[in-house]
Protein backbone atom coordinates (compact mmCIF):
# COMPACT_ATOMS: atom_id res chain seq x y z
CA UNK A 1 0.00 0.00 0.00
CA UNK A 2 1.41 3.15 -1.25
CA UNK A 3 1.39 5.83 1.94
CA UNK A 4 0.00 9.03 -0.28
CA UNK A 5 -3.34 10.80 -0.88
CA UNK A 6 -5.37 13.53 -1.43
CA UNK A 7 -8.12 13.86 1.22
CA UNK A 8 -11.53 16.31 1.45
CA UNK A 9 -12.47 15.46 5.03
CA UNK A 10 -12.84 17.32 7.30
CA UNK A 11 -10.76 19.48 4.76
CA UNK A 12 -8.01 19.43 2.42
CA UNK A 13 -5.10 17.13 3.66
CA UNK A 14 -1.73 16.57 1.34
CA UNK A 15 -0.68 13.34 2.96
CA UNK A 16 2.43 11.74 2.46
CA UNK A 17 6.04 11.55 2.79
CA UNK A 18 8.10 14.51 1.16
CA UNK A 19 4.73 16.86 0.45
CA UNK A 20 6.24 19.76 2.71
CA UNK A 21 7.83 19.87 -0.76
CA UNK A 22 4.26 21.69 -1.87
CA UNK A 23 4.12 24.39 0.77
CA UNK A 24 4.30 26.57 -1.59
CA UNK A 25 2.25 25.61 -4.04
CA UNK A 26 -0.31 25.16 -1.06
CA UNK A 27 -0.28 28.74 0.24
CA UNK A 28 -0.64 29.64 -3.38
CA UNK A 29 -4.11 27.79 -3.73
CA UNK A 30 -5.29 29.72 -0.67
CA UNK A 31 -3.81 33.33 -1.87
CA UNK A 32 -1.25 33.51 0.72
CA UNK A 33 1.95 35.58 -0.94
CA UNK A 34 3.35 36.29 2.76
CA UNK A 35 2.70 33.94 5.09
CA UNK A 36 3.65 34.26 8.78
CA UNK A 37 4.93 30.76 10.07
CA UNK A 38 4.24 29.91 13.38
CA UNK A 39 5.35 27.51 15.75
CA UNK A 40 6.63 27.10 19.39
CA UNK A 41 9.77 27.57 20.98
CA UNK A 42 10.99 23.97 20.90
CA UNK A 43 10.89 23.68 17.44
CA UNK A 44 12.11 27.14 16.01
CA UNK A 45 15.80 25.98 16.28
CA UNK A 46 15.47 22.12 14.86
CA UNK A 47 16.41 21.30 11.21
CA UNK A 48 12.88 20.64 10.32
CA UNK A 49 11.76 24.13 10.56
CA UNK A 50 15.15 25.55 8.80
CA UNK A 51 14.31 23.32 5.84
CA UNK A 52 10.50 24.58 5.79
CA UNK A 53 11.53 28.15 6.02
CA UNK A 54 14.22 27.54 3.00
CA UNK A 55 11.23 26.34 1.15
CA UNK A 56 9.09 29.54 1.53
CA UNK A 57 12.12 32.10 0.92
CA UNK A 58 13.21 29.71 -2.34
CA UNK A 59 9.49 30.25 -3.21
CA UNK A 60 9.42 34.08 -3.01
CA UNK A 61 7.24 33.51 0.14
CA UNK A 62 10.05 34.74 2.81
CA UNK A 63 10.89 33.56 5.81
CA UNK A 64 8.90 35.53 8.62
CA UNK A 65 8.74 32.97 11.82
CA UNK A 66 6.98 33.75 15.19
CA UNK A 67 7.76 31.04 17.76
CA UNK A 68 6.98 32.64 21.24
CA UNK A 69 4.67 30.01 22.04
CA UNK A 70 4.57 27.88 25.24
CA UNK A 71 3.64 24.30 25.55
CA UNK A 72 0.24 25.59 26.85
CA UNK A 73 -0.56 28.72 24.50
CA UNK A 74 -1.65 31.82 26.19
CA UNK A 75 -3.47 34.84 25.46
CA UNK A 76 -0.35 36.67 26.23
CA UNK A 77 1.80 34.70 23.69
CA UNK A 78 -1.42 35.50 21.37
CA UNK A 79 -1.07 39.25 21.39
CA UNK A 80 2.85 39.24 20.81
CA UNK A 81 1.88 36.87 17.87
CA UNK A 82 -0.50 39.29 16.75
CA UNK A 83 1.61 42.43 16.63
CA UNK A 84 4.23 40.35 14.44
CA UNK A 85 1.57 39.47 12.06
CA UNK A 86 0.35 43.07 11.63
CA UNK A 87 3.20 44.97 11.54
CA UNK A 88 4.93 41.98 9.01
CA UNK A 89 1.59 43.16 6.88
CA UNK A 90 1.36 39.10 6.11
CA UNK A 91 -1.59 37.78 4.17
CA UNK A 92 -2.02 34.19 5.79
CA UNK A 93 -0.50 32.08 8.48
CA UNK A 94 1.18 28.77 8.22
CA UNK A 95 0.47 26.82 11.95
CA UNK A 96 3.62 24.31 12.08
CA UNK A 97 4.00 22.21 15.14
CA UNK A 98 2.20 19.96 17.95
CA UNK A 99 -0.86 21.54 19.18
CA UNK A 100 0.43 24.55 20.61
CA UNK A 101 2.04 25.72 17.55
CA UNK A 102 -1.16 24.72 15.11
CA UNK A 103 -3.47 25.74 18.28
CA UNK A 104 -1.81 29.60 18.45
CA UNK A 105 -0.92 29.60 14.59
CA UNK A 106 -4.67 29.09 14.04
CA UNK A 107 -5.20 32.07 16.73
CA UNK A 108 -3.14 34.30 15.06
CA UNK A 109 -4.98 34.05 11.79
CA UNK A 110 -8.40 34.03 13.68
CA UNK A 111 -7.69 37.60 15.40
CA UNK A 112 -5.77 38.92 13.11
CA UNK A 113 -9.13 41.29 11.80
CA UNK A 114 -11.12 40.65 15.28
CA UNK A 115 -11.84 43.83 17.45
CA UNK A 116 -13.29 42.08 20.48
CA UNK A 117 -11.12 40.20 22.95
CA UNK A 118 -10.41 36.66 22.07
CA UNK A 119 -12.63 35.33 25.23
CA UNK A 120 -15.66 36.71 23.48
CA UNK A 121 -15.29 34.14 21.31
CA UNK A 122 -15.18 31.08 24.28
CA UNK A 123 -16.69 27.70 22.61
CA UNK A 124 -20.41 28.71 24.22
CA UNK A 125 -23.36 28.51 22.30
CA UNK A 126 -23.39 30.63 19.50
CA UNK A 127 -20.64 33.08 20.78
CA UNK A 128 -18.42 32.05 17.59
CA UNK A 129 -20.89 34.17 15.42
CA UNK A 130 -19.65 37.68 17.14
CA UNK A 131 -16.46 37.24 14.90
CA UNK A 132 -15.98 38.97 11.84
CA UNK A 133 -15.28 35.97 9.06
CA UNK A 134 -13.69 38.74 6.56
CA UNK A 135 -11.22 39.50 9.32
CA UNK A 136 -10.03 35.88 9.52
CA UNK A 137 -6.73 34.89 7.67
CA UNK A 138 -6.44 31.86 5.28
CA UNK A 139 -4.58 29.09 7.52
CA UNK A 140 -2.01 25.96 6.02
CA UNK A 141 -1.54 23.89 8.65
CA UNK A 142 1.53 21.25 9.26
CA UNK A 143 1.42 18.81 11.77
CA UNK A 144 5.15 17.85 13.14
CA UNK A 145 3.43 15.20 15.76
CA UNK A 146 0.69 12.87 15.81
CA UNK A 147 -1.53 13.66 18.75
CA UNK A 148 -3.91 16.93 19.28
CA UNK A 149 -5.29 16.28 15.66
CA UNK A 150 -5.67 20.33 15.90
CA UNK A 151 -4.68 20.72 12.36
CA UNK A 152 -8.19 19.48 11.25
CA UNK A 153 -10.02 21.07 14.06
CA UNK A 154 -12.31 24.30 13.91
CA UNK A 155 -11.16 25.70 17.75
CA UNK A 156 -8.23 26.46 19.83
CA UNK A 157 -7.53 25.73 23.08
CA UNK A 158 -5.93 28.66 24.47
CA UNK A 159 -5.03 29.28 28.51
CA UNK A 160 -5.46 32.37 30.42
CA UNK A 161 -2.87 33.16 31.88
CA UNK A 162 -4.52 35.07 34.99
CA UNK A 163 -7.17 32.37 35.62
CA UNK A 164 -5.11 29.54 34.25
CA UNK A 165 -8.43 28.17 32.89
CA UNK A 166 -7.99 26.48 29.63
CA UNK A 167 -10.68 27.94 26.87
CA UNK A 168 -11.35 26.50 24.06
CA UNK A 169 -11.97 28.96 21.13
CA UNK A 170 -14.26 28.14 18.00
CA UNK A 171 -15.01 29.38 14.96
CA UNK A 172 -15.57 27.34 11.70
CA UNK A 173 -13.20 29.01 9.32
CA UNK A 174 -10.72 28.12 11.75
CA UNK A 175 -10.50 25.02 10.49
CA UNK A 176 -7.38 25.20 7.79
CA UNK A 177 -7.91 25.47 4.06
CA UNK A 178 -5.46 23.20 3.33
CA UNK A 179 -3.21 21.17 5.57
CA UNK A 180 0.19 19.24 4.64
CA UNK A 181 0.33 15.94 6.58
CA UNK A 182 4.44 14.65 6.07
CA UNK A 183 5.51 12.08 8.23
CA UNK A 184 9.11 12.77 7.39
CA UNK A 185 8.70 15.96 9.82
CA UNK A 186 7.86 13.34 13.11
CA UNK A 187 11.18 11.38 12.78
CA UNK A 188 13.14 13.27 14.77
CA UNK A 189 10.62 13.18 17.90
CA UNK A 190 11.53 12.51 21.09
CA UNK A 191 10.29 8.99 22.68
CA UNK A 192 8.72 10.64 25.51
CA UNK A 193 6.66 13.21 22.44
CA UNK A 194 5.99 10.05 20.51
CA UNK A 195 4.40 8.45 23.15
CA UNK A 196 2.59 11.38 25.25
CA UNK A 197 1.31 12.66 21.77
CA UNK A 198 0.41 9.31 20.95
CA UNK A 199 -1.65 8.48 23.79
CA UNK A 200 -3.77 11.93 22.79
CA UNK A 201 -4.33 10.86 19.79
CA UNK A 202 -5.59 7.42 21.55
CA UNK A 203 -7.45 9.22 23.98
CA UNK A 204 -9.01 11.65 21.73
CA UNK A 205 -10.44 8.43 19.73
CA UNK A 206 -11.22 6.42 22.88
CA UNK A 207 -13.75 9.29 24.29
CA UNK A 208 -15.41 9.71 21.45
CA UNK A 209 -16.32 6.33 21.05
CA UNK A 210 -17.12 5.99 24.66
CA UNK A 211 -19.45 9.61 24.33
CA UNK A 212 -23.25 8.65 24.71
CA UNK A 213 -24.15 11.41 21.83
CA UNK A 214 -25.05 10.13 18.41
CA UNK A 215 -23.04 10.19 15.68
CA UNK A 216 -22.34 6.94 13.73
CA UNK A 217 -19.43 8.52 11.40
CA UNK A 218 -17.73 9.90 14.39
CA UNK A 219 -18.15 5.83 16.28
CA UNK A 220 -16.41 4.17 13.26
CA UNK A 221 -13.66 7.07 12.75
CA UNK A 222 -13.06 6.51 16.49
CA UNK A 223 -12.79 2.84 16.47
CA UNK A 224 -10.14 2.87 13.23
CA UNK A 225 -8.60 5.41 14.96
CA UNK A 226 -7.70 3.26 18.05
CA UNK A 227 -6.76 0.24 15.90
CA UNK A 228 -4.15 2.66 13.99
CA UNK A 229 -2.78 3.35 17.62
CA UNK A 230 -2.81 -0.30 18.74
CA UNK A 231 -1.15 -1.53 15.13
CA UNK A 232 1.68 1.56 14.99
CA UNK A 233 2.30 3.18 18.32
CA UNK A 234 4.59 0.91 19.57
CA UNK A 235 6.52 0.54 16.45
CA UNK A 236 6.89 4.45 16.03
CA UNK A 237 8.38 4.31 19.74
CA UNK A 238 10.80 1.71 19.18
CA UNK A 239 11.94 2.82 15.90
CA UNK A 240 11.90 6.83 15.21
CA UNK A 241 12.83 6.51 11.66
CA UNK A 242 10.34 4.05 11.05
CA UNK A 243 8.02 6.02 8.40
CA UNK A 244 4.92 3.64 7.90
CA UNK A 245 4.23 3.38 11.97
CA UNK A 246 4.38 6.91 11.90
CA UNK A 247 2.74 7.53 9.11
CA UNK A 248 -0.33 5.76 10.48
CA UNK A 249 -0.14 7.53 13.94
CA UNK A 250 -0.42 11.18 12.33
CA UNK A 251 -3.52 9.58 10.45
CA UNK A 252 -4.81 8.25 13.80
CA UNK A 253 -4.39 11.75 15.23
CA UNK A 254 -6.26 13.69 12.25
CA UNK A 255 -9.17 10.91 13.16
CA UNK A 256 -9.25 11.27 16.57
CA UNK A 257 -9.69 15.24 16.55
CA UNK A 258 -12.48 14.47 13.63
CA UNK A 259 -14.07 12.04 16.12
CA UNK A 260 -14.37 13.79 19.10
CA UNK A 261 -16.51 15.91 17.27
CA UNK A 262 -19.09 13.17 19.18
CA UNK A 263 -17.92 14.38 22.57
CA UNK A 264 -14.76 14.15 24.84
CA UNK A 265 -15.27 13.11 28.51
CA UNK A 266 -13.90 12.52 31.76
CA UNK A 267 -10.33 11.99 30.82
CA UNK A 268 -9.79 15.50 29.03
CA UNK A 269 -12.10 17.14 31.93
CA UNK A 270 -9.39 16.03 34.68
CA UNK A 271 -6.24 16.68 32.06
CA UNK A 272 -7.09 20.04 31.29
CA UNK A 273 -7.26 22.20 34.37
CA UNK A 274 -3.85 19.73 35.72
CA UNK A 275 -2.33 20.83 32.11
CA UNK A 276 -3.27 24.17 33.07
CA UNK A 277 -2.60 24.84 36.51
CA UNK A 278 0.53 22.77 36.52
CA UNK A 279 2.08 23.04 33.02
CA UNK A 280 2.17 18.85 32.33
CA UNK A 281 2.01 17.80 29.00
CA UNK A 282 -1.05 17.30 27.31
CA UNK A 283 -1.37 13.93 26.11
CA UNK A 284 0.70 12.22 28.44
CA UNK A 285 -1.72 13.78 31.43
CA UNK A 286 -4.75 12.21 29.27
CA UNK A 287 -2.58 9.31 29.81
CA UNK A 288 -2.15 9.25 33.12
CA UNK A 289 -5.53 9.37 34.59
CA UNK A 290 -6.72 7.09 31.59
CA UNK A 291 -7.44 3.96 33.39
CA UNK A 292 -9.32 5.59 36.24
CA UNK A 293 -11.71 7.34 34.15
CA UNK A 294 -11.96 3.96 32.35
CA UNK A 295 -12.87 2.57 36.05
CA UNK A 296 -15.28 4.99 36.76
CA UNK A 297 -16.78 4.91 33.51
CA UNK A 298 -17.32 1.21 33.86
CA UNK A 299 -20.90 0.87 34.16
CA UNK A 300 -21.81 2.81 31.15
CA UNK A 301 -19.09 1.60 29.09
CA UNK A 302 -18.20 -2.00 29.94
CA UNK A 303 -20.35 -3.49 26.99
CA UNK A 304 -19.19 -1.14 24.12
CA UNK A 305 -15.80 -1.50 24.97
CA UNK A 306 -16.11 -5.23 24.56
CA UNK A 307 -17.09 -4.53 21.03
CA UNK A 308 -13.81 -1.96 20.65
CA UNK A 309 -11.85 -5.04 21.96
CA UNK A 310 -13.06 -7.87 19.64
CA UNK A 311 -12.41 -5.55 16.69
CA UNK A 312 -9.09 -4.91 18.21
CA UNK A 313 -8.02 -8.05 18.61
CA UNK A 314 -7.98 -8.02 22.22
CA UNK A 315 -9.45 -10.77 24.57
CA UNK A 316 -11.51 -10.18 27.87
CA UNK A 317 -13.94 -7.49 26.78
CA UNK A 318 -13.98 -4.88 28.85
CA UNK A 319 -11.12 -6.48 30.86
CA UNK A 320 -9.02 -7.49 28.68
CA UNK A 321 -9.24 -3.48 26.99
CA UNK A 322 -8.02 -2.07 30.25
CA UNK A 323 -5.65 -4.84 30.78
CA UNK A 324 -4.32 -3.27 27.20
CA UNK A 325 -4.46 0.47 27.93
CA UNK A 326 -1.80 -0.11 31.08
CA UNK A 327 0.78 -2.30 29.51
CA UNK A 328 1.16 -0.09 26.99
CA UNK A 329 0.91 2.74 29.45
CA UNK A 330 3.91 0.93 31.15
CA UNK A 331 5.26 -0.40 27.31
CA UNK A 332 5.65 3.81 26.48
CA UNK A 333 6.84 4.47 30.17
CA UNK A 334 4.32 6.56 30.80
CA UNK A 335 3.45 8.04 34.84
CA UNK A 336 2.50 5.90 37.13
CA UNK A 337 -0.06 8.32 38.75
CA UNK A 338 -0.10 12.21 38.91
CA UNK A 339 2.07 12.21 41.84
CA UNK A 340 4.89 10.48 39.17
CA UNK A 341 4.06 13.11 36.56
CA UNK A 342 4.80 16.11 39.07
CA UNK A 343 1.47 17.13 40.52
CA UNK A 344 1.88 17.73 44.14
CA UNK A 345 0.28 18.49 47.21
CA UNK A 346 -2.81 19.66 44.57
CA UNK A 347 -6.01 21.91 45.33
CA UNK A 348 -8.45 19.46 45.16
CA UNK A 349 -11.18 21.49 45.41
CA UNK A 350 -10.07 23.78 42.86
CA UNK A 351 -9.49 21.13 40.23
CA UNK A 352 -12.60 19.34 40.58
CA UNK A 353 -14.20 22.74 40.36
CA UNK A 354 -12.18 23.63 36.83
CA UNK A 355 -12.93 19.95 35.84
CA UNK A 356 -16.65 20.37 36.17
CA UNK A 357 -16.77 23.55 34.07
CA UNK A 358 -14.77 22.27 31.52
CA UNK A 359 -16.68 21.64 28.06
CA UNK A 360 -15.81 18.15 28.10
CA UNK A 361 -17.85 16.75 31.10
CA UNK A 362 -20.95 16.80 28.90
CA UNK A 363 -19.71 13.79 26.53
CA UNK A 364 -18.33 11.62 29.71
CA UNK A 365 -20.97 8.81 29.81
CA UNK A 366 -21.43 8.81 33.45
CA UNK A 367 -22.43 11.95 35.21
CA UNK A 368 -19.37 13.95 36.69
CA UNK A 369 -20.49 15.15 40.15
CA UNK A 370 -18.42 17.36 42.27
CA UNK A 371 -17.98 14.10 45.02
CA UNK A 372 -17.40 11.74 42.05
CA UNK A 373 -14.88 13.90 39.99
CA UNK A 374 -13.21 14.73 43.40
CA UNK A 375 -12.45 11.35 43.88
CA UNK A 376 -11.39 10.66 40.66
CA UNK A 377 -8.81 12.93 40.79
CA UNK A 378 -8.14 11.20 44.69
CA UNK A 379 -7.69 8.49 42.52
CA UNK A 380 -5.17 9.31 39.99
CA UNK A 381 -2.82 10.47 42.67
Amino acid sequence: MTLTGNWSYPTAIRFGAGRIAELADACAQVGISRPLLVTDKGLASLPITSATLDLMDAAGLGRAIFADVDPNPTEVNLAVGLDVYRAGDHDGVIAFGGGSGLDLGKMVAFMSGQTRPVWDFEDIGDWWTRADPTGIAPIIAVPTTAGTGSEVGRASVITNSRTHVKKIIFHPRVLPSVVITDPELTVGMPKAITAGTGMDAFAHCLEAYCSPHYHPMSQGIALEGMRLVKDHLSRAYADGTDLEARAHMMSAAAMGATAFQKGLGAIHALSHPIGAVYNTHHGTTNAVVMAEVLKFNRPAIEDRLALAAAYLGLDGGYAGFCSYVDTLCSDLRIPKNLTALGVTDPDLDQLTEMALADPSVGGNPVEMTSVGTRALFEACL
